[in-house]
């Protein structure tokens, strides 16, 4: 009754069964006169009906290898056999009082058997519990809808879960383990998509089966409901061989469990949306990073293939007008020509900012050593430059250039904010990355601060680990012992997958 007592359907034939012991005590007392026959009979069929119920516990420990049920199997085979001696032993006295005690010790034994077995399905229970209501996130490299359709794999009898969303046309099969991975193809039986249909119309949990109901399907199945999920009811299904895993919760519980199950997978919908949309906006700041870069390079090409000519163009023009003018306009002319100069040298200095040739036409080394030349005659600052003498390898196009940009902001905020003396700018090649560091002997930043150090309200830093993490690399920032401050990049030096 603890385990069926929710899937036992009556059926009309019961009747005969509830009745049968009225009537043959009946016949037995009022009709026959022989005693041997009388209680021989009814000693047999009280024997035969403990027999058969020893065997339904024996095949209930087959089936969950329930130490409990095997014990109350015992117990009552030894009863069936004690039975047989009472027409014996027991009805010519030969027994008495030892027989009774011994039917008194069984009944108890039969008792301690049905309370074993009670706590065994309570303690299923909250196995079922926490196998249900775990935590849905996913661990590694393991998908969380894998994960919470393997756990009831692992109750007793259980055989399969499937995963149902609800729509217009009936449940769909989402994804199943087990028994229920097979229905992926060919479709569940039509019991368990009734059961499905009926609890995402009701939003109540169900537990429905009989063993002999379907011999080819499952005999239980448990249909939880999970409410709403990406906008569709969503119902986890549980197929098993037994109903002890369930029978013992109630529909509260169940629906508690329910509610839980579907508000983690809401959790996860979410982390996935989040997780796509981080990737989106990845994609977007590498876009807009390489479209920046591009417009540097068409600006940078313009200005040093036309403006550049155009303010030749204008000095020998100078050049020309100079040599017919009065000697009085000589001085004029000059300074003409030094105004134009100091444009080229601008315009110069303005296409090397925005993309440096030397970068593309002799790579990384010569380009940093030139930068942190110029670097040191207008800041008037101390540079220590440790650089490879061979050439680098393994460094993509775009890593040379995220390298190059990160020295060249780093050099600026070194200037703008360190009060620094000295600098020191070291490039190593590791086994399978390419190490920068840019370490000054400033004031540096307190503790407290140093974790917010590139973030979005620091659009300097931020841009460099916006370029640096585009390229598969990672920026730290560091206290300088003594002092200061020491900027580490880090790219790898492999092809971008």
């Amino acid at each position: 009754a603890l385990v069926f007592e929710r899937q036992l359907r009556w059926r009309p034939w019961y009747a005969a069964w509830l009745a049968f012991p009225l009537v043959w005590a009946y016949v037995a007392i009022f009709i026959l006169d022989n005693f041997g026959l009388a209680a021989g009979t009814s000693v047999v069929f009280l024997s035969a009906t403990t027999l058969w119920t020893s065997r339904v516990f024996w095949r209930y420990h087959r089936r969950t290898s329930s130490s409990a049920a095997t014990f109350l199997a015992l117990i009552l085979a030894l009863w069936a056999l004690h039975h047989l001696d009472y027409p014996i032993l027991r009805a010519r006295g030969a027994w008495n009082p030892w027989g009774y005690f011994v039917d008194a010790l069984f009944v108890l034994a039969t008792g301690v058997g049905i309370l074993m077995l009670v706590l065994e399905e309570f303690r299923q229970g909250l196995v079922t519990l926490s196998a249900l209501s775990g935590d849905l996130r996913r661990g590694v490299g393991q998908d969380s809808l894998d994960a919470l359709l393997q756990r009831p794999l692992g109750l007793r009898g259980v055989r399969g879960a499937g995963l149902f969303r609800g729509s217009p046309t009936g449940p769909v099969l989402v994804r199943g383990s087990g028994l229920c991975e097979s229905w992926v193809g060919s479709g569940p039986p039509a019991r368990v998509t009734s059961l499905v249909a009926t609890v995402v119309r009701s939003g109540q949990s169900e537990l429905e089966g009989d063993p002999r109901s379907d011999p080819l399907g499952p005999p239980f199945v448990a249909a939880i409901a999970l409410g709403e999920v990406g906008g569709s009811s969503m119902v986890l299904a549980v197929a098993g061989d037994v109903a002890a895993a369930f029978a013992v919760l109630d529909q509260s519980i169940l629906s508690a469990v329910g509610a839980q199950i579907g508000s983690g997978l809401r959790q996860v919908e979410l982390d996935r949306a989040l997780e796509q949309r981080s990737r989106d906006l990845e994609r977007l700041s590498v876009r807009m990073i390489q479209q920046h870069e591009e417009q540097r390079r068409r600006i940078a090409r313009e200005l040093h293939d036309e403006t550049a000519q155009v303010f030749s163009a204008l000095k020998l023009q100078l050049g020309v007008l100079k040599e017919t003018a009065p000697e009085a306009l000589g001085a004029r002319f000059d300074h003409l020509v030094e105004l134009v100069d100091v444009g080229s040298r601008s315009i110069r200095s303005v296409t090397e900012g925005l993309r440096p040739a030397v970068l593309d036409d002799l790579g990384l080394v010569p380009a940093l050593r030139a930068l942190v030349a110029d670097f040191q005659e207008w800041s008037g600052l101390a540079v220590e430059l440790d650089l490879p003498e061979a050439g680098l390898c393994g460094l993509t196009t775009a890593g040379e250039l995220a390298m190059f940009r990160a020295v060249q902001e780093g050099l600026s905020n070194v200037a703008r904010h360190a009060q620094a003396r000295q600098v020191r700018v070291g490039l190593t090649l590791l086994d399978d990355r390419l190490r920068l560091t840019i370490a000054d002997d400033g004031v540096g930043i307190p503790a407290d601060e140093l974790g917010r150090v590139g973030g979005p309200g620091r659009s300097g830093l931020f841009g460099m680990r916006e370029r640096i993490e585009a390229e598969r690399g990672s920026v730290a920032v560091r206290p300088v012992p003594g002092g200061g401050l020491a900027v580490v990049v880090e790219l790898p030096t492999g092809p971008t997958p």
